[in-house]
């Protein structure tokens, strides 16, 4: 009973990250293994447990969907669904042993992306721009990354993206939320076909993430923006290092 309420406790917790900050799969990964849910498992069931809030983000979202710069809605979501197949399929075929010694390096990168993904962006725009071509092998290796992993993918985008020119990042938070569901929409039917996910797991945090995510919703209307990304940060930072020490100590 206790190992049901971790998870579904994860679950709301994750559900209310996605919806204030991102970095919900910081914590529903991490208690899917603290039940005894092997690494790779617990990673594809956590795709599947978070995928229907992204699917609800995305359909709230619909209205501010358009090209991204020069680039073609039709085009990014082509390049996102090649990389989400590649992607999952990788990830079905990294052995046990090798995700364990992997998964702090993404969390890692996926804690580097929340920290500083949008300054960066910005940053880098005052120096180049690129045109649509890079784009989209951009967009097809963060969506192979976003099949694989996936964490802090959004904001990865939005970097990208940023250096086509003078765009903010609010006007991104539409086609971002698409290009996420969509690899992960990719990943999931994949998973299910390999028979990869951990139904009843998968179950019960999909519950707590469906909990989470409604309250994370109301509670981003009324939190500071900076007290969320601090918390954030520091559960991010706090897991990558706990999983570092797991894998290498």
């Amino acid at each position: 009973m206790n190992s049901w309420v971790l998870i579904a406790g994860a679950g709301i917790v994750a559900g209310m990250m996605n919806a204030l900050a991102g970095g919900g799969s910081f914590v529903s990964i991490p208690a899917l293994i603290a039940v005894g849910v092997p690494s790779l498992a617990a990673n594809t069931t956590s795709t599947v447990a978070l995928f229907p809030g992204q699917l609800t983000s995305a359909w709230t979202y619909r209205d501010g969907l358009g090209p991204v710069g020069p680039v073609a809605l039709r085009s990014l979501l082509l390049a996102t669904f090649l990389g989400g197949v590649i992607g999952a399929l990788l990830l079905l075929r990294t052995p046990l042993a090798a995700f364990d010694l992997v998964l702090p390096w993404l969390l890692a990168i996926a804690t580097v992306a929340l920290a500083f993904g949008r300054g960066l962006g910005e940053a880098l725009r005052q120096r180049w721009q690129i045109r649509a071509p890079t784009v989209l092998i951009g967009q097809f290796i963060l969506g192979a990354y976003g099949g694989y992993f996936g964490g802090g993918v959004g904001i990865m985008m939005m970097a990208v993206w940023s250096l086509l020119g003078d765009r903010s990042l609010k006007s991104f938070n539409a086609p971002r939320t698409l290009m996420v569901c969509a690899a992960n929409t990719v990943a999931v039917f994949i998973f299910m076909a390999a028979h990869a996910i951990r139904w009843p797991e998968a179950a019960a945090m999909l519950a707590g993430a469906i909990l989470g995510g409604y309250c994370g919703a109301n509670i981003g209307r009324r939190a500071p923006a900076g007290v969320v990304r601090v918390g954030t940060l520091v559960v991010s930072v706090g897991i990558t290092l706990i999983f570092f020490a797991r894998a290498y100590l």
